[in-house]
């Protein structure tokens, strides 16, 4: 998913998959409560939005499923902005999911996460991205994401186990006829690590006392915080 060489109707058909991969894993309200509960260490923002980050947000369906939930339970207005790598994936983003309303606005940019500065941000998110990464760009990335964020951060990932590449093998079928979905899926998790990697990886990073806990379906759904 993450090749620029793929063909843009493979591209679009694999992040329609991902979409419904996140929507059964219930990701989106796994991330939100996470969020909503760090946005109570916000103080009165004095007119000034909560702003969001969505780090590698694909195609911007979680973005946004993200962004409604948490407008609806916090008392700031929310700004939400989803940043990719892939000029792409922005686009479709951006035509399908950009919106604004009221107490919300959710836009999209193209950033490379990996070699760019994060804009400032409130609090900061992504799924399924740091699997993706080795140990010394995984803790850069939640280095770059503790130093962006005045709050915290939260991020959901993949756990390395037998019944999590079971999953991945028969949930991708079943929810997608994608052929690189079918091979992203299983790859992802023999890629993805365990809770005690997990921390491994805040150790290094020198951020303390994150919150590690097991989510459906054989995730890890982690928080930190600067307080």
């Amino acid at each position: 998913m993450d090749d620029p060489s793929l063909d843009a109707s493979q591209h679009e058909e694999a992040l329609r998959a991902l979409a419904r991969i996140h929507v059964v894993s219930r990701t989106a309200s796994q991330l939100a409560a996470c969020l909503v509960a760090l946005a109570q260490d916000v103080p009165s923002t004095g007119g000034q939005p909560l702003r969001i980050l969505d780090i590698a947000c694909g195609g911007g369906e979680l973005t946004t499923a993200v962004a409604d939930r948490i407008a609806r339970k916090v008392p700031h207005r929310v700004e939400v902005i989803g940043l990719d790598i892939s000029e792409r994936a922005i686009g479709w983003a951006t035509r399908n999911h950009a919106r604004a309303a009221e107490n919300l606005e959710v836009t999209f940019r193209t950033c490379d996460v990996l070699n760019d500065a994060l804009p400032s941000c409130t609090l900061a998110f992504h799924s399924l991205f740091l699997h993706h990464l080795d140990d010394v760009q995984a803790v850069a990335q939640l280095q770059a994401m503790a130093a962006a964020s005045q709050v915290g951060f939260v991020f959901s990932d993949l756990l390395r186990t037998r019944l999590g590449l079971f999953l991945a093998q028969l949930g991708t079928r079943l929810l997608s006829r994608s052929s690189v979905a079918h091979i992203d899926g299983p790859l992802s998790v023999r890629a993805a690590r365990t809770i005690e990697e997990y921390h491994r990886l805040f150790r290094e990073a020198e951020l303390s006392d994150p919150t590690l806990r097991r989510a459906w379906p054989e995730r890890v759904c982690a928080t930190w915080s600067h307080s």
